[in-house]
């Protein structure tokens, strides 16, 4: 291959790479435009929601799958007991934990084993006893049952549910107190919604009381921090702007909510995969459209879930293989939405962007990283140019980030420090360029060791929440 057409590939490649860029800046911006323009329109509706209470809730049921979380579980229930609801049922799944997780619950709550048979209407495995308790503010199951992963956990839940709706959430994970009031509101608003996300922000080092936030500080932990406004910024941006055609294909499996008649006709979870969360969305997309139902899948930013981040970068690495790995399995299996032109226009553009920018997207920055290198090896790019270029995306990107970060501060009605400030300015221009190169790096090895081990659980590190009930 001769040098001209070497340096013509190179050039190509460049072009591609800053288009790249400047697409992902544009679209970053324009969605924190009409992102702060619904933050600031439902905070508006929030106000006059509070001057006309209703009672009137939908019945839920809130599924935990648990494997080895004794330290997290107990928080984690008590959070559920101080949400602002009527009615709804609590419901923790063990699948096969090696630890105490159904044991502390069972001593903790003074729970009793009963005899309760359970109609599999989806397939799971079998389970291995259960206990009830009625006497808390809500009724609360236990069921241990053989491991099958957090697929099958989820569909032995959905079994279990007494209630014709059930969020699904992680057992490290705590709802605020009118989380669960502000998730079913669309339910209760339109009859064609199948299913709604809420939000994700990071509880690291954050005090909680009584389902509220006592006292709001970003993370000691430099990586758990960065996390924050990784988070803020994806929940913030995407998912709103998608949100406005009905393109979300992903609902975090930290916290969601699904009409249960839909999720059954559908077989439920997938647990040949390690993306169930996206698996299922997908999935309910393609049978409402195929079967010309009418159907909305929404994204609520007002109800609040708060997780564990990973504080460890192998944690953090392990976990977002998985997450890409998932990602890749549903888009393969659902690709009729982008092929398919029968699903129509909007479901094209939502699985392209969900195409380029999240599942090509290590492949695509770090290609250009190393493009460019080499073009400068070989004196083909205008150093001065790309140094300015990179130095610009850089500080837009971090801009933008910090942009995103306050906003949800001030929605939020939290308090930020001037110290906490600081640091989430000099953070931004690390995450965007250090952390997110380490992240691409990881994705892009996401079929590496996954062909053994994709349908584990994996066990990150957990501490205990700062929560007082």
């Amino acid at each position: 291959m001769s040098t001209e057409i070497i340096k013509a590939i190179l050039n190509i490649v460049e072009i591609f790479f800053i288009v790249y860029l400047i697409g992902y800046s544009s679209f970053l911006f324009l969605s924190v435009v009409i992102g702060s323009t619904t933050l600031y329109k439902q905070k508006k509706l929030e106000r006059l929601k509070e001057k006309l209470k209703t009672n009137y809730d939908i019945p839920v049921s809130i599924i935990v799958p648990a494997h080895n979380e004794e330290i997290t579980v107990i928080d984690t229930v008590n959070s559920l007991l101080e949400l602002k609801y009527n009615q709804y049922e609590i419901i923790v799944v063990d699948d096969g934990s090696k630890d105490s997780t159904s044991r502390k619950l069972i001593d903790y709550f003074e729970m009793h084993k009963v005899n309760r048979p359970i109609e599999k209407v989806i397939k799971c495995q079998q389970e291995e006893y259960v206990y009830e308790t009625n006497s808390l503010k809500v009724p609360l199951t236990v069921v241990r049952k053989k491991n099958g992963g957090k697929a099958d956990a989820l569909n032995m839940g959905i079994n279990l549910c007494q209630y014709p709706y059930f969020i699904c959430m992680d057992a490290d994970s705590m709802l605020q107190y009118n989380s669960l009031k502000n998730i079913t509101a669309p339910f209760r608003e339109r009859e064609d919604i199948v299913a709604c996300g809420g939000l994700i922000r990071i509880s690291n080092d954050v005090e909680f009381e009584k389902g509220r936030v006592k006292k709001y500080k970003l993370p000691k932990n430099m990586l758990a921090a960065m996390q924050v406004l990784e988070y803020d910024r994806s929940f913030f941006a995407s998912r709103i702007m998608l949100d406005g055609y009905n393109g979300n294909l992903i609902i975090s499996g930290a916290f969601g909510l699904f009409k249960k008649e839909m999720v059954v006709a559908v077989g439920g979870y997938d647990t040949n995969t390690v993306g169930e969360d996206m698996e299922l969305v997908m999935k309910l997309h393609v049978f409402c459209k195929s079967h010309s139902i009418p159907y909305s899948i929404k994204y609520v930013p007002d109800a609040i879930c708060w997780s564990q981040a990973p504080e460890k970068l192998g944690d953090l690495i392990k976990q977002r293989r998985r997450w890409h790995m998932g990602l890749l399995q549903s888009m393969g299996k659902y690709k009729e939405l982008f092929l398919n032109m029968k699903f129509g226009m909007l479901s094209f553009i939502s699985y392209l962007y969900f195409f380029i920018y999240e599942l090509l997207s290590p492949f695509i920055e770090i290609t250009g990283i190393i493009v460019t290198i080499l073009s400068f090896m070989v004196n083909l790019i205008n150093v001065d140019f790309m140094i300015i270029f990179f130095l610009l995306y850089a500080a837009f990107g971090a801009i933008l980030s910090l942009t995103i970060f306050l906003a949800r501060v001030y929605v939020q009605d939290s308090k930020l420090s001037v110290l906490d400030f600081l640091r989430a300015l000099l953070l931004c221009f690390i995450e965007i360029a250090g952390l997110r190169q380490i992240m691409s790096i990881a994705r892009m090895t996401v079929f590496i060791g996954y062909k053994k081990r994709k349908l584990q659980w994996e066990d990150l590190t957990r501490k205990e929440q700062k929560i007082k009930v």
